[in-house]
């Protein structure tokens, strides 16, 4: 017989579930030898609690568009979370979570979007959960401003995330909370599960201001649950976020982690590491369980939280028949927001702007056109810029700011938090179809990074615009100028990386961006202008969606030509002079490696013949991985050190990326 506390605001019922709850998450971390066991006790009866009574969702189906969200931004937690999906009946067997972080299983070892039914964002990276909460609420917002009418409220979930202390010590957190707080994001729910430890001890050790007076400073309602084991409280506080009008809300809530453990509660030391056969023993012996049984759900329990299963039922079936009402009265906005969820984008390739032959357009220039084109028609689409507006071009016609005033805009002013951005983005990237891109200068890519990476792991579509993209944006100097950028986010997998040429190939750019929806796009584009290529005279822009394609075509080359980006017009330039002394160069143009290396052996071979060995490889950045392009025997044009504050012309000239080096590299192998 199991031994109850009588904590307020649970019943025995109940208490032996929160009790389920922490014991299947010990027994996950024991089997695996290794995880977080302290944060899934401290937090057993607050999220039981917030799920069991507050949260709305339907395990038989996990993509429901209407559900509330539950972001585990304390992702290390996750055996928490993937105790609470098997129990409310998701597609997530108890042998799954036996097989705790092992291969193959579905109970990875922080939560993976798309890999775990109910899985909302993948976390783990401190802090971005919280970033992507945000986002999932922004594009709530817009949804409901959008499509709900008078009677007809089809967007109305809410968004839920729990945060620990290292969460709310991670900037990108900071930065996206701050963000919420003057975006008055009042469907934003926050537990902070405020339980003084982190994996180096007390959190007094760095760790001491009053993160309730700096939320209150953000902008947000803070309620403070001084007691971990008072549910009462703590369902009054939900209950009061949930009917706030104004502000999203940070409910701090007192944890113990490790709860219930003799030797470990309130210590470091049940933060990351299994707590060992014996104390669960004695955790087990103090609530009268059977100590040499482990995974063990109570019939009783079983039963409780299968409840979900029908409620949710419930639950959809309500909304389904409210959107019915909804679609006879509105069925326009239905059709709309229909097309919208099921992700489906098709881009017209008529749609997209064309360029002036010869006339100089920097790409970041035509991205904002090709932005004017097509945006007017893509209700989906939310765009942004990291304070950086007028350079990024992000800004298309007719757009209205997001703001509070404003929840039918669809441009987000970021503010300077590239990070940030960049997980918001990738929240609202898992909202019901919905396509985020966001701007800033390339070399801040490094700011944004984490949010990159996630996005690639997870399969998220967020598109990153980043422009200035090289030495040629000039005087600003190195510390502005990208030069082992292009490297770096090519070597992430599952990044889609295009450095277009000219005007229209942007422009293609875009439509791949756009209908890319497996992994992040990143888009490459300059500062200075660049000649738009005659599409009546050379091979059409359309075939960037093959990665590289022959622009200047040669039967028996001599010389291979291979560039990205601005660089192709050295290429272009190097050719006519080669060919005045009877050398025959065939000019690549190779905007995206990815797609490139996804084309046929055929393709390939037409493309870069591997009987030609001179092979010379331009581009405005370092060399790293260019050798799988040019071979041993090539020659590269590009960079080998940090760029410098001169005029971009002049520092290309300086620092050997000319047309005239272009031809030397090819004579010297011919």
């Amino acid at each position: 017989m199991a031994e109850f506390e009588n904590i307020p605001g649970l019943s025995e019922l109940d208490e032996l579930c929160v009790q389920t709850i922490r014991f299947l998450s010990m027994d996950g971390v024991q089997g695996a030898n290794s995880g977080h066991p302290g944060m899934p006790m401290g937090m057993a009866a607050a999220t039981y609690a917030l799920w069991m009574r507050h949260l709305n969702f339907n395990p038989a189906d996990p993509k429901w568009p209407n559900r509330d969200r539950f972001v585990l931004s304390a992702g290390h937690g996750s055996m928490l979370l993937y105790s609470m999906l098997h129990l409310t009946g998701y597609d997530l067997p108890l042998d799954e979570l036996k097989n705790f972080r092992q291969w193959g299983s579905k109970t990875p070892g922080h939560p993976e979007y798309g890999h775990t039914a109910g899985v909302e964002a993948t976390t783990g990276p401190l802090g971005q959960g919280v970033a992507n909460a945000v986002g999932m609420a922004i594009a709530q917002k817009y949804l409901a401003a959008r499509y709900n009418r008078q009677g007809h409220d089809i967007c109305d979930y809410k968004i839920y995330t729990i945060a620990g202390d290292g969460c709310l010590q991670e900037g990108v957190s900071s930065e996206a909370s701050s963000l919420a707080g003057h975006l008055g994001l009042n469907n934003l729910i926050a537990i902070y599960d405020d339980n003084h430890i982190t994996i180096d001890g007390e959190t007094d050790m760095s760790f001491t201001e009053d993160v309730a007076k700096r939320y209150e400073a953000y902008g947000w309602h803070v309620i403070k649950v001084p007691s971990g084991n008072d549910i009462k409280a703590f369902d009054k506080a939900v209950e009061k976020a949930k009917a706030s009008t104004d502000k999203p809300t940070l409910i701090q809530y007192r944890s113990h982690i490790g709860y219930g453990s003799p030797n470990k509660q309130d210590s470091a030391s049940a933060h990351g590491s299994p707590l060992g056969a014996d104390e669960i023993k004695l955790i087990k012996e103090n609530f009268g369980w059977d100590a040499n049984k482990s995974f063990v759900v109570p019939d009783a329990v079983a039963e409780r939280m299968a409840t979900s299963i029908e409620k949710g039922k419930d639950l959809q079936d309500q909304y389904e028949a409210r959107l019915a009402k909804y679609a006879e009265a509105y069925p326009e906005l239905a059709v709309e927001l229909k097309g919208i969820v099921s992700g489906e984008v098709s881009i017209d390739i008529e749609s997209l702007p064309t360029f002036e032959a010869g006339s100089s357009v920097a790409t970041r220039v035509a991205s904002g056109k090709t932005l004017n084109a097509l945006m007017g028609g893509m209700p989906q689409v939310l765009g942004g810029s990291a304070d950086l507006t007028p350079s990024n071009n992000t800004l298309f016609e007719g757009a209205i700011d997001f703001q509070v005033e404003n929840r039918d805009g669809r441009y987000i002013r970021y503010g300077v938090r590239e990070h940030a951005m960049g997980a918001i983005m990738n929240g609202i990237a898992v909202s019901n179809g919905l396509i985020p891109y966001g701007g800033t200068f390339m070399c801040f890519a490094d700011y944004a990074r984490p949010a990159i990476r996630v996005a690639a792991l997870s399969g998220y579509g967020s598109i990153f615009v980043f422009t200035h993209d090289s030495i040629g944006l000039g005087e600003d100097g190195p510390t502005h100028q990208p030069v082992e950028h292009l490297a770096s986010l090519r070597c992430m997998p599952n990044v889609l990386v295009l450095r277009p040429a000219d005007a229209n190939e942007t422009a293609m750019a875009w439509k791949l961006a756009l209908e890319n929806r497996t992994g992040p796009t990143v888009l490459a584009l300059t500062r200075q202008g660049l000649p738009a290529l005659d599409q009546s005279k050379y091979p059409s822009a359309e075939n960037v969606a093959k990665g590289a394609y022959v622009l200047v075509g040669q039967d028996s080359p001599d010389v291979l030509l291979i560039a990205t980006g601005s660089e192709v017009a050295l290429a272009m330039e190097a050719a006519e002079k080669l060919a005045a002394d009877g050398i025959k160069a065939q000019v690549v143009s190779m905007p995206s490696w990815e797609l490139f290396e996804k084309q046929s052996k055929t393709y390939k071979e037409k493309v870069l013949p591997s009987s030609v060995t001179a092979r010379v490889g331009i581009e405005a950045g370092v060399q790293l991985g260019w050798e799988r392009w040019i071979g041993d025997k090539g020659v590269f044009i590009g960079m080998n050190s940090f760029g410098a504050s001169a005029p971009g012309k002049v520092c290309f000239e300086k620092f050997g990326i000319t047309t005239d080096a272009v031809v030397a590299a090819a004579k010297e192998q011919l």
